[in-house]
């Protein structure tokens, strides 16, 4: 079998294949290329395009991992799909992954909980390689709850929708209150493709819907926030100040 060092993946590939990957190369480096690590730009896609997108080139292009796990389906995009084929055809080794089950769904706890937004979203994330960090933040928050001799989630505050934003640092804006919806609590369910849980809000919870620029989701989150009365924002690298007074002020007054 081929020494494999690193491995890059995006989105959620699907959980058997991870587990497969994980078992044939258990000292591999697992790398989401997701993730702005400020690498340096190929311009190999339009600068005027999703900027997540732009990292999984880029950060592939910088960290030649030698296997590459792709996300293709309604658990992602078309643009991975795309990204996958371009990645391809440059000769990374790259297995295509389609995880569109609905069911079993897990149970919803760190999305409702009081942990700071930042923590809940990196954890949620985090728990796509390693399901073992969900687990525990999971545990750890529901006997916090027991201990308090509170069976129930926190009431929110805000809200926030969306997929992870490239801009993580908006995160820190959010009070600790602030549930989590759209793709992101899909992820924490085990079911990406799930639509119908993706467009799901609490009622009277003000909440900011966010979108990264260029990015198909934009259609649902504009949809979303005028149905719900809600902030709707994009965003394409990092957030601007006027941006972040923007939330400021929808997160005061609301």
């Amino acid at each position: 079998m081929v020494s494999i060092t690193k491995i890059g993946f995006w989105g959620y590939p699907h959980p058997d294949i991870i587990e497969k990957t994980k078992k044939d190369y258990p000292n591999a480096e697992w790398i989401d290329l997701d993730i702005d690590f400020s690498y340096p730009k190929t311009n190999i896609l339009p600068e005027s395009y999703c900027k997540i997108i732009r990292n999984i080139i880029d950060n592939a292009m910088f960290l030649k991992p030698e296997l590459i796990l792709a996300p293709i389906g309604k658990d992602k995009c078309d643009s991975g799909w795309f990204a996958s084929k371009i990645l391809s055809d440059m000769g990374f080794n790259v297995i295509q992954t389609i995880f569109e089950d609905l069911e079993p769904k897990r149970e919803i706890v760190i999305c409702d909980s009081n942990l700071p937004l930042y923590d809940k979203i990196t954890t949620i994330t985090a728990g796509i390689v390693n399901p073992e960090i969900l687990r525990t933040a999971k545990e750890r928050i529901k006997y916090n709850l027991e201990s308090q001799n509170n069976t129930n989630t926190f009431t929110p505050a805000p809200g926030f929708w969306g997929v992870p934003p490239n801009d993580l640092e908006i995160l820190r804006l959010f009070p600790d209150s602030t549930h989590v919806y759209g793709w992101t609590r899909c992820v924490e369910a085990g079911t990406p493709a799930d639509l119908d849980l993706e467009m799901f809000v609490d009622d009277n919870v003000p909440t900011v819907f966010y979108s990264q620029a260029f990015c198909a989701k934009s259609q649902l989150a504009k949809y979303l926030a005028d149905k719900h009365n809600g902030l709707y924002i994009d965003i394409d690298d990092y957030a601007s100040n006027s941006i972040r007074a923007k939330i400021e002020a929808f997160l005061r007054l609301s």
